[in-house]
C-alpha cells in the first residue's frame, strides 16, 4: 500500500469554509475513476465535494491544471449550462491538512445510461460541444503546451511486470502487445498533423459528465479541460453518446450528435482517417495509467488498485473494438458529411 493516502476531514472543511454543520453521514457517490466524490448535507445546504486523488496531486502540473480547468468552466458558463467549483477566499482549490478538495453546489438530476440516451439528447449535446469549441477562452492566457515529440509507451515493461505478478490481464495484453506499438505510432503521427488546429474544450464530455434535470443538461466535471483538436473531440464524443451497453454504435444517434454540432458550428472538413486514428491516444493513455494503478506504480490503496486491474481488461477490449470500427466510421463520415 502507498504511503500517500486520502485524508478526508469533511467536518473541518465545512467549518473552515463556513458551509454549516454536517447533518448526516457523508455519502460516497459516483464521481469518475480518478478521484472520490461525496454528497455532504449541512445545515446550510447540500454539496458535492470532490476529494482529489493525492497521488495525482503529486504531479508537478496537477495544481495549475485544476486551476485552469475551473477557470475554463467559469468562462463556459457564459454560453452554456456549466457547473464550476465554488470559490472560497478567491480560489477553487481547497486544502485541509494536505488533502485537496473541490466543492460544488448540489445538482438535482441524473446522468443517462446508454439505453436511456436518444437522438434528441445526442443532438442537444452535439450543439453544446460546438458552443464550447466556439467560445473565446483567449482571455485566460492558457498556453498550449502540447508537444508533438511524445515517445512510444514501453508496453513490454508493463507486460513483464504483470507476468512477474501473475496478473489477470497478462494474456489479453500479450495478445495485442504488437498492435499497441503500431496504434501508438499511428496516433502519434496523426497528432503531429492535427496539432496545428487546437481549441480549448471539456475533453471528457461523455454521458457520465452531463446531469439532466428534466430535459435540461448541465455540464459537470471539467477537470480534463484543455487543448484538443475539435474534429477529434467531435468524433470521440459522438461515439460516447451513440454506443449501446455492449459498445456497438447506433448510427442514427451518432449522426444526430454530428448534426447538432453542425447546426451551430457550420461546415465540417477533416481527414477523417487521421482524426479517427488520433482517437487511440486517449485510450492508450488511460490503459497505461490503469496498468500503473494495477501494478502499484501509481496507486493509493487496494480499492484503487482493484479498479486499475478492472480498467486494464476493460480498456483493452475498448481499444480492440475501436480499432475494428475505424474503417466503418471513416466511410460514414466521408459519405455523409
Amino acid at each position: 500500500m502507498s504511503d500517500i493516502q486520502y485524508n478526508l476531514q469533511f467536518e473541518k472543511l465545512c467549518n473552515i469554509l463556513k458551509l454549516g454543520e454536517i447533518v448526516s453521514v457523508p455519502k460516497a457517490i459516483s464521481g469518475g475513476l480518478l478521484h472520490r466524490m461525496y454528497a455532504i448535507e449541512t445545515t446550510q445546504g447540500k454539496y458535492a465535494i470532490k476529494a482529489l486523488n493525492p497521488q495525482i496531486m503529486l504531479r508537478l502540473v496537477a495544481m495549475q491544471h485544476f486551476i485552469n480547468s475551473e477557470r475554463i468552466a467559469n468562462i463556459a458558463l457564459n454560453n452554456m449550462p456549466a457547473l464550476p467549483a465554488k470559490k472560497f477566499n478567491g480560489t477553487f482549490m481547497q486544502e485541509i491538512d494536505k488533502q485537496f478538495y473541490l466543492v460544488f453546489d448540489w445538482v438535482d438530476g441524473k446522468s443517462l445510461k446508454p439505453n436511456e440516451i436518444n437522438s434528441a439528447h445526442c443532438e442537444k449535446i452535439g450543439g453544446i460541444l460546438a458552443d464550447i469549441h466556439m467560445t473565446d477562452f483567449s482571455g485566460l492566457g492558457i498556453i498550449n503546451d502540447w508537444s508533438d515529440n511524445v515517445p512510444i509507451t514501453d508496453w513490454n515493461y508493463y507486460l513483464q511486470k504483470g507476468q512477474k505478478n501473475n496478473t489477470v490481464w497478462v494474456n489479453p495484453l500479450l495478445e495485442i502487445i504488437d498492435k499497441l506499438y503500431d496504434w501508438n505510432a499511428q496516433a502519434n503521427k496523426s497528432a503531429k498533423q492535427l496539432g496545428s488546429d487546437m481549441v480549448i474544450s471539456h475533453r471528457d464530455l461523455d454521458s457520465k459528465n452531463v446531469m439532466w434535470s428534466q430535459d435540461n443538461p448541465i455540464i459537470i466535471d471539467w477537470e480534463s479541460a484543455g487543448y484538443t483538436n475539435p474534429m477529434q473531440e467531435l468524433t470521440e464524443t459522438a461515439i460516447y453518446w451513440s454506443e449501446n451497453e455492449i459498445g456497438n454504435i447506433d448510427k442514427e444517434r451518432f449522426f444526430a450528435f454530428i448534426d447538432g454540432y453542425k447546426k451551430r458550428y457550420g461546415t465540417l472538413q477533416a481527414n477523417w482517417r487521421m482524426v479517427l486514428v488520433n482517437g487511440f491516444l486517449g485510450k492508450l493513455g488511460w490503459l497505461e495509467y490503469s496498468l500503473k494503478r494495477s501494478l502499484w506504480i501509481e496507486c493509493t490503496d487496494v480499492e484503487e488498485q482493484q479498479m486499475g486491474t478492472a480498467e486494464v481488461t476493460g480498456t483493452i477490449n475498448t481499444i480492440r473494438r475501436y480499432a475494428d470500427m475505424i474503417s466503418e466510421l471513416e466511410k460514414w463520415l466521408s459519405n455523409e458529411i
